[in-house]
């Protein structure tokens, strides 16, 4: 099979710049939650928490950052500083619900607004507001393909020629 050249592949040469951009912000942002006395996780679950009557641990997962095998570590650390509380699912004795505490609406209200306006002028200085709407386009399309349960199965199912590649080392 020829080599092909993938530095001038327009869709490839795309992947450098988008790592490097999430790391640059998962570093800065992370840096400054872990200021606030909380890890990227805690924050990610009380950010999502925030403004409902709780969420199952389903839900969580699906809505956050945070992978369910993560999750329960965070949710038992969140407990433990007595910012979240869990109960019961009516009518479900499988599922547990998970809402913030008064003490962990109350640091809400505190570490939000300040890690937003932490954040803002990193993304100001970068992007106009017009910018910033096509960046969110853009951005949500390329998650979407990636998403798409039938281009994942699709591309899943063809041969691919590397199958029998040797990667074993002598």
């Amino acid at each position: 099979m020829a080599i092909r050249d993938y530095k001038d592949d327009s869709f490839l040469s795309l992947l450098r710049p988008l790592v490097e951009a999430y790391l640059a912000f998962y570093r800065v942002g992370n840096r400054h939650i872990q200021s606030l006395g909380l890890t990227p996780g805690q924050f990610d679950v009380i950010a999502e928490l925030e403004g409902t009557e709780g969420l199952t641990c389903a839900e969580l997962a699906e809505h956050t950052l945070t992978t369910k095998g993560t999750l329960t570590g965070v949710l038992d650390r969140l407990e433990l500083k007595g910012l979240i509380q869990r109960g019961d699912v009516s009518g479900d004795r499988r599922a547990t619900k998970v809402q913030l505490t008064p003490k962990g609406a109350i640091l809400f209200q505190q570490v939000f607004p300040v890690h937003a306006e932490y954040m803002r002028p990193f993304f100001a200085q970068a992007l106009n507001e017009s910018e910033v709407q096509v960046a969110k386009q853009l951005l949500r399309r390329i998650r979407d393909s990636f998403n798409d349960p039938i281009r994942q199965s699709s591309i899943g199912s063809q041969p691919t020629e590397y199958s029998s590649i040797d990667t074993s080392t002598t």
